[in-house]
């Protein structure tokens, strides 16, 4: 696979911060754009009154189906190793 091809494929599992500290996960093709997304209400219903949400995590995956699955990884976790996961 190019690096030109990796981009057009290539998924985001993200965490972001929220304003009253709680983690949200998430995928995406374009992070930065699902981010102002977020920020400006038309995300997640989750989100929506927790702004501003604040990147914290990234995991580049191969596909859509690998996001789903390792997002569904992240969510089961307990909140400390969501934290341990961020650093």
């Amino acid at each position: 696979m190019t690096e030109g091809s990796a981009s057009i494929t290539a998924w985001t599992v993200y965490i972001v911060q929220c304003a009253d500290s709680s983690l949200y996960t998430g995928i995406a093709k374009n992070v930065g754009a699902r981010i102002e997304r977020h920020n400006a209400g038309k995300g997640a219903k989750y989100t929506r009154g927790r702004r501003p949400v604040t990147l914290v995590y990234e995991e580049i995956v191969d596909g859509h189906g690998d996001a789903l699955r390792r997002e569904h990884m992240i969510k089961r976790l307990s909140l400390d190793k969501k934290r341990q996961l961020i650093g």
